[in-house]
């Protein structure tokens, strides 16, 4: 029977809960145990993916084509371990079930209420991932205590221990200590009024985690065990990590945090084997050398709008023992010109996904400066299509040649809207979605990276490549090196004669981790450094 760790959230939003969660994943990964990830999200949104890159950050997609929370990507990184649909549901999504259930008739004609309607549908869907066999099901409730929004959710985790027994369900609450600068001390007050209202639900945490931005004495620790009811060894610190997200695990792991989980459960498992884990941090500590990457983006002021992404190149870092520096540039800034000199200052050129004409004639020019630079470029989906767009005008001499969603009227349409897309209305989960199989061509770039002529990898888009343009492409020297294995659909294009210039149609950041990082973003970061004579 599996056990249950539920992660709540005080005092502020964006502590780093999705980090905790994942770092607790991976400490009980390394002592052996077999786990499940989840995070429950109180807003009304049946799920992120018709979000604005603004209110929600990246959307996170998973194999089986479930538009995701972005802190799935922090437990697939941190844990290894795939997610999927079961691994995210939002009030929406709940709400939505229920209310169709109750217009098939399904609720035999009760009056449909909070409690116990929605708490039993959050309870299922909790109990759903439990299902799967793993040890231990690790779920986040995002938010904060006191959202009214999240209410139902404490309820339903609250039902969960009474029924599952306390020595089956722990509870971690994060909270933030502040400190006053003016006063010379750190206060527990935010946190003592955030645990009080979690015990008026009926929950009391069983392990405290504090954010802090100096260490908590030793005074400090014990106020907040007497106060928050929590045992003096149970009550954790997280300073912020100097170098990486990547130590968090090592923290937890040094103040003991995984063997009271396992004291908490009784059980008994070896020590975590943290030492491959820390060899990997002590790579990120200590590079060898240092490049630029210049990421061409949408949202470039915006951290959680391309998260994996930035993830994934630091990952390709790793892969070679090099830190990287991102440079974010903004494609409206090269448009404008306020940008163009960025470009001649990176080793490489890297230009992202995202929907929407602003900042499209930035990419492309990215990209020409890229291509006729020979400075090593990777594009990923609009990516692709915006190296498409200026491969066909600058290349082949199709001047105007668009796509369709950015100009419907232009004379030259290289990329266009997917066949199945055309009659699509509804917005929310209709994309081209999750992972799609992909055949390599031998002997060119993408073959040597991946070392395998089929692949699967994760997509979220609308339009394609425009097979009526496939021969003039050839003809100028852009390769089809990737494609759907009946043929019809282009995953992936590069230049013959340029030293590493690839761009692909689906994601392949969602797939990188620090320890294993992907091939096409060790391969990028690997011509980059050799551009720059690192390597």
């Amino acid at each position: 029977m599996a056990k249950y760790i539920f992660i709540t959230g005080g005092v502020v939003s964006s502590l780093g809960k999705g980090i905790t969660a994942a770092s607790i994943g991976r400490l009980l990964i390394n002592r052996g145990l077999n786990i499940r990830m989840l995070k429950m999200d109180p807003y009304l949104n049946v799920d992120p993916g018709t979000m604005s890159p603004y209110q929600h950050g990246e959307v996170y997609v998973t194999d089986d084509g479930a538009e995701t929370d972005l802190d799935l990507g922090h437990y697939e990184r941190f844990t290894g371990q795939p997610t999927s649909s079961r691994s995210n549901f939002t009030a929406g999504r709940i709400y939505w079930d229920v209310l169709r259930r109750e217009r098939k008739g399904e609720y035999l004609g009760h009056t449909i209420q909070m409690i116990p309607h929605i708490t039993d549908a959050i309870i299922a869907s909790i109990r759903a991932v439990a299902e799967e066999g793993p040890d231990v099901v690790i779920a986040e409730i995002g938010g904060t205590v006191g959202d009214i929004e999240g209410l139902t959710f404490l309820e339903a985790i609250r039902q969960i221990g009474l029924e599952e027994g306390r020595e089956n369900v722990m509870y971690v609450h994060m909270t933030y200590v502040p400190y006053l600068k003016a006063a010379g001390e750190v206060k527990t007050k935010p946190s003592q009024q955030s645990v009080a209202k979690l015990r008026e639900i009926g929950i009391i945490p069983d392990a405290l985690i504090c954010r802090s931005e100096v260490p908590l004495e030793d005074d400090v620790r014990r106020k907040m065990s007497l106060f928050c009811n929590v045992p003096y060894e149970s009550v954790i610190e997280e300073l912020d990590v100097q170098h990486t997200i990547y130590e968090v695990p090592l923290v937890l792991s040094e103040q003991g945090l995984d063997e009271i989980i396992m004291v908490h459960f009784r059980m008994v498992r070896p020590p975590p084997k943290m030492l491959p884990w820390r060899e990997m941090v002590e790579t990120i500590k200590h590079p060898r050398g240092s490049i630029r990457i210049g990421v061409v983006g949408k949202y470039a002021e915006l951290q959680d709008a391309y998260k994996s992404l930035y993830e994934a190149i630091s990952h390709g870092g790793i892969a070679h023992q090099i830190h990287v520096e991102i440079i974010k540039i903004s494609a409206e800034d090269i448009e404008s010109g306020r940008a163009r000199d960025a470009l001649a200052d990176v080793s490489g050129i890297l230009v992202p996904g995202g929907f929407g004409q602003r900042g499209t004639e930035g990419k492309v020019e990215a990209i020409r400066y890229a291509r006729e630079n020979r400075i090593p470029f990777l594009g990923i989906c609009l990516g692709l299509q915006c190296a498409v767009i200026e491969f066909a005008r600058n290349a082949c001499g199709l001047e105007g040649a668009h796509s369709t969603e950015l100009d419907p009227k232009t004379p030259y349409p290289v990329v266009c809207l997917m066949e199945e897309q055309e009659k699509v209305v509804d917005l929310g989960a209709t994309m081209r979605l999750g992972a799609w199989p992909c055949r390599i061509k031998p002997d060119t770039q993408s073959h040597r990276a991946y070392g395998a002529l089929l692949i699967s990898e994760r997509h979220r888009h609308r339009y394609e490549v425009n097979n009526a343009y496939r021969e003039q492409f050839a003809a100028g020297g852009l390769i089809i090196s990737g494609q759907s294995p009946d043929g019809h659909l282009v995953e992936m294009v590069e230049l013959a004669d340029h030293p590493w210039f690839v761009a692909v149609q689906f994601h392949p950041e969602l797939k990188s981790q620090p320890n294993n990082p992907h091939p096409l973003f060790r391969d990028f970061i690997g011509a980059a450094a050799l551009h720059d004579g690192i390597i």
